[in-house]
């Protein structure tokens, strides 16, 4: 019986391949989008679920409670590392480290710049990635020791066998290879390409030694934990929440709460509210989670509705069955396998668009997604999914059509078409509101992200660059800064503890006038040279700048406007604050500039003088005149004769400050991506009907023709009801579109207002999309001959 069902099937496929076309297009293009989305979905939640126990690795924060709000930091002191290690009996490693950042590395004469990490002994011990050459215990137990991923080795030597060979660090210390490690994988939380003993800093620089007995309040580095293996995270939290509140003579100690962020929530729940992780990255895998389940039921939508309209010609096979003595179950069934096969069919093609659409899709959002044909899992997945669509694209269908009484049937006393046509509207309504619904969330993203791309930064990013200081460069930094400024290829440089897109540290002023008693007050930190505001555009707009080559003004500070207003100062140039147990003189204030987040306000930040000592950024701007490809070409000479060790490597701010969009341009890109698919199933489904309509009322539109109707009026005929149906969709599609949307803007401090003309704009997209779809049909039977249409009359 299965098999005669499947050759039923086949062969109303061939006889109806219009019908069928649609049907297997719409289908495969939903389950396409669900499907890519799905692995996309996936991939996100794949992050470090690589490492061996990565239920058990965790990153240690910091809650501060900042006169009643709960800001939420990642930067920890190596006070803090020492206490978990001597009194947390749970942990089963702990690791400081002192962030990425990029260093020179050099063997023999290949030099390269690459991002690494400095790391305590234990951080291979918890993160264990699979060892090549070596092992994670004595890895990193020599200072001055390096650990090599696999493509850093191959680089630098040729080969993964180089153990014990040297490697030179910013041309100023060899270290041994001790080890070297597979590449990290694109889904792993960290992107080094190499790791240095944080035991090399304590070698090597003084002050780290110092901040181990130190203040809880030096707080500069990141600090990962492992329990073990049966230990409770709810009993460790509650341990370790008051770890640093010991040190009574310290506010920031007294106000702070530690926390444990788990692995494998970094990469999903990065932002915090009231103390929690509650939001990140996880929005948009929600987000797009829900659009591959619309445009699937979209899909499926059409799949309804084309098979009801097609029922009457179904009607008499059905009529003929039942009297025969087919039961109604037998029916549901074999239109039931008929929509498995479809579906089937049209997951075959679905395989095909995705493969040949996923080298674009990882290009886009920089992913390395590919359909995993060799897992069992996958397999199992996709005839669930499948087998789900089917009954969910063909359970209406099969349902109505077994429903059909023969006698009635057979007699011809029965027109099913018409009977189904008010549920056909409202699922061609509910799969326009779903599309029209993505058309504007579109808009809205798009018209968010030049809102901010638009809004003044407060210092000019444009021909701006920079360069990460190292010893060669510090070490000559005056006569470096003399050529740039004499070569005529830059105006003005300085340095500074932060890049000019982030603020790197935080700090408590410790006294400041009016300041109210426990009060706490954390703000950024950035300690810079001569010419900083110069270099970057920034404007003093009270008091005065810090005067190049003066000794004096170390001792003072410049507060930006976030800053004074935080700090309550009404008259602010020349008031005395207190800070690392120092007093300061305020001598001026900076307009805000956007340094970190460009969709909230700036951060209260303070500025300190190092004088004509250079700090880790090197910031130079282009002369306005100067052609850049010229001016890198210059800039290479200079750097290239203070910095022979290693080749020249700079960073346009521009360059950088955009990349602070690129989740928003991303998940603009896919929604404006997924509309259109959605429209265009949409248009699949609403061509095919408008084609049935057309059939059906061919004798209709006969008459009209003989009786005098014009092409234009048989158009508006068979076209208004489907505008109307459309027209109803945006009316459905604005409000829900305007809740989410709102909600969604609300997660941004600075965003746009929604007015009406985003959903006039969206409606008229829409109806414009459904008059061209539909027309085609409607147009090929207002001009057809009515003799042919009459005859059998």
């Amino acid at each position: 019986m299965i098999k005669n069902y499947l050759k039923i099937a086949w062969r109303n496929l061939l006889n109806n391949k219009v019908y069928s076309l649609l049907n297997i297009s719409g289908l495969a293009a939903g389950m396409a989008v669900a499907l890519i989305i799905g692995l996309w979905v996936n991939y996100q939640y794949s992050y470090d679920k690589f490492l061996p126990g990565n239920d058990r690795l965790y990153q240690v924060m910091r809650n501060f409670n900042s006169n009643g709000d709960t800001l939420t930091f990642s930067s920890t002191s190596l006070r803090l590392a020492e206490a978990l290690r001597n009194n947390i009996p749970e942990m089963a490693h702990v690791a400081e480290t002192d962030g990425e950042g990029s260093h020179g590395l050099m063997a023999g004469n290949k030099k390269f710049y690459l991002n690494g990490i400095q790391a305590a002994g234990d951080f291979l011990k918890m993160f264990r990635y699979p060892f090549i050459h070596g092992n994670a215990n004595a890895a990193l137990k020599d200072p001055f020791s390096i650990v090599l991923t696999e493509s850093t080795a191959k680089a630098l030597f040729g080969s993964t066998d180089v153990i014990n060979k040297l490697v030179r660090v910013d041309n100023h210390d060899n270290l041994k290879v001790t080890g070297v490690i597979k590449d990290l994988p694109a889904n792993s939380s960290f992107g080094f390409k190499y790791v240095i003993p944080f035991s090399y800093l304590d070698a090597t620089q003084s002050y780290v030694k110092q901040q181990r007995t130190g203040s809880f309040g030096n707080n500069g580095y990141a600090l990962y934990a492992e329990l073990k293996p049966g230990a409770s995270f709810a009993a460790v939290s509650a341990k370790i929440k008051d770890i640093e509140k010991g040190e009574t003579n310290n506010l920031n100690a007294m106000n702070s709460n530690v926390i444990l962020h788990p692995l494998l929530k970094w990469h999903l729940y990065s932002d915090f509210k009231n103390g929690k992780a509650t939001a990140g990255f996880i929005d948009y895998v929600r987000i797009f989670t829900l659009i591959g389940v619309l445009v699937l039921l979209i899909a499926c939508i059409n799949f309804i509705n084309l098979s009801t309209a097609r029922s009457e010609k179904r009607a008499r096979e059905v009529g003929v069955r039942k009297a025969i003595g087919s039961q109604r179950k037998d029916l549901i069934f074999q239109f039931l396998i008929e929509s498995a096969v479809v579906t089937f069919i049209s997951f075959l093609f679905s395989l095909i668009l995705v493969q040949l659409a996923l080298p674009a899709f990882n290009a886009l959002t920089g992913t390395l997604i590919s359909i995993p044909f060799k897992n069992l899992s996958f397999w199992i997945v996709m005839v669930v999914c499948v087998l789900f669509t089917a009954l969910l694209a063909g359970s209406r269908p099969a349902f109505y059509l077994s429903s059909f009484n023969p006698v009635r049937v057979l007699k011809g006393a029965i027109k099913v078409g018409k009977s189904a046509s008010l549920s056909r509207q409202v699922l061609v309504v509910t799969q326009f509101s779903c599309s029209i619904a993505l058309i504007i969330s579109t808009v809205i993203i798009y018209r968010q992200i030049q809102y901010a791309k638009n809004r003044p930064t407060g210092y000019q990013v444009s021909r701006l660059m920079s360069t990460d200081m190292n010893n060669d460069l510090g070490r000559n930094y005056l006569a470096l800064k003399n050529d740039l400024l004499q070569s005529g290829a830059v105006t003005s440089v300085s340095t500074a503890s932060s890049p000019a897109t982030g603020v790197d540290s935080h700090t408590d002023i410790d006294k400041f006038p009016g300041k109210r008693p426990g009060e706490t007050v954390e703000m950024g930190s950035i300690q810079v040279s001569g010419d900083y505001f110069k270099t970057l555009g920034m404007q003093i707009i009270s008091g005065r700048d810090f005067v190049t080559g003066s000794k004096a003004d170390t001792a003072d500070i410049v507060f930006n406007e976030a800053a004074i207003k935080r700090l309550r100062l009404t008259d602010p140039v020349n008031q005395i604050i207190t800070w690392n147990k120092q007093k300061y003189r305020v001598i001026g204030v900076a307009k805000d500039a956007l340094m970190n987040s460009p969709y909230s306000a700036a951060d209260p930040t303070m500025f300190n003088f190092s004088g004509e000592s250079p700090n880790g950024n090197l910031l130079y701007r282009l002369s306005p005149n100067v052609n850049t490809h010229q001016a890198v070409e210059k800039l290479t000479s200079i750097f290239s004769r203070y910095n022979p060790a290693y080749p020249y490597d700079y960073r346009f701010v521009d360059a950088v400050y955009n990349r602070k969009f690129s989740e928003e341009v991303l998940v603009g890109k896919l929604a404006g991506i997924f509309a259109g698919l959605a429209i265009f199933i949409s248009c699949l489904g609403l061509f095919g009907l408008a084609a049935f309509v057309a059939e059906q009322r061919t004798k209709e539109i006969g008459i009209r023709k003989v009786l005098g109707a014009s092409i234009s009026q048989v158009w508006v005929l068979l076209s208004k009801d489907f505008i109307l149906l459309v027209m109803l969709s945006c009316i459905i599609a604005s409000p829900l579109a305007l809740y989410f949307l709102q909600k969604w803007l609300q997660k941004y401090d600075y965003h746009i207002t929604i007015g009406p003309g985003v959903f006039l704009i969206s409606a008229l997209a829409a109806i414009i999309i459904t008059v061209i779809t539909v027309s085609f049909q409607s147009i090929k039977a207002a001009v057809a001959n009515p003799v042919k249409s009459l005859r059998s009359e």
